[in-house]
């Protein structure tokens, strides 16, 4: 029985939770447990997180195989979607090799930040309405959801600390090219967070990118990047 059920399992992909088996099968959920457990010892498959496993490949070695930290991490909730400085590393639009996968979501986990086959994840909630902007990859045989570019460019934007800065936008908008600046107007204004726009408006000035974004009127100052000092020249910029 434990060999019929990998070799289902395996027909599906490489990885697959208890609700998948449970759905499929009319095995008790108890029975189960035991099963897995077996086929965990033998090295046939390895826990990602509690009800979630992977399928070691024949002539792997358990413990030295792993899957790609982004199929790993599209495991991890849901609705997600690969983002931030990882989105930014995948389209080549930063030199930067995060240490850690940033995952977007809507829904509330309780562990926002965990470490899986030595990899780190982060998991950043937002609200539902920011929820966009998404395409689909293939990663070994495997479809991901990422962030666009266009749409990681604003996210980091608005979240420059998990991007590793505002440097890392200002690099990707001198040196990133088929960016599609209607799309970034369109997001920009779909986002509603006029910080976005102020940011995005002075790094455009600054490379001399024409762009129409909406005009913001405002007296206040705001941080061009909050992860770094908050010394330094104030610019009034409207967008």
């Amino acid at each position: 029985m434990r060999i019929r059920i990998l070799e289902e399992l395996a027909k599906k992909g490489d990885t697959f939770s208890i609700e998948n088996v449970l759905s499929t099968t009319n095995i008790q959920k108890e029975v189960l447990w035991v099963i897995l457990s077996r086929l965990e010892k033998k090295g046939w498959i390895e826990r990602i997180e509690k009800g979630k496993y992977m399928i070691i490949p024949l002539g792997a070695e358990k413990g030295k195989y792993t899957l790609n930290e982004f199929i790993i991490g599209s495991l991890l909730v849901n609705p997600y979607s690969v983002a931030y400085w990882s989105a930014l590393n995948f389209y080549g639009l930063t030199e930067q090799i995060p240490n850690t996968v940033f995952l977007q979501t809507t829904s509330r986990k309780k562990k926002q930040a965990t470490e899986i086959f030595g990899v780190r994840y982060r998991i950043v909630r937002i609200k539902e309405e920011k929820f966009f902007g998404i395409r689909k990859e293939w990663i070994e045989n495997t479809q991901i959801h990422i962030t666009d570019k266009e749409k990681t460019l604003l996210d980091c934007l608005d979240k420059p600390q998990y991007c590793g800065g505002v440097v890392e936008v200002a690099k990707a908008l001198k040196y990133g090219s088929e960016l599609d600046k209607k799309k970034l107007v369109e997001y920009a204004k779909k986002l509603n967070n006029s910080g976005v726009i102020r940011r995005l408006g002075y790094l455009c000035d600054l490379f001399a990118i024409d762009i129409a974004l909406p005009e913001i009127k405002t007296r206040n100052y705001l941080l061009l990047d909050p992860t770094m000092s908050h010394k330094g020249q104030k610019t009034q910029n409207g967008g």
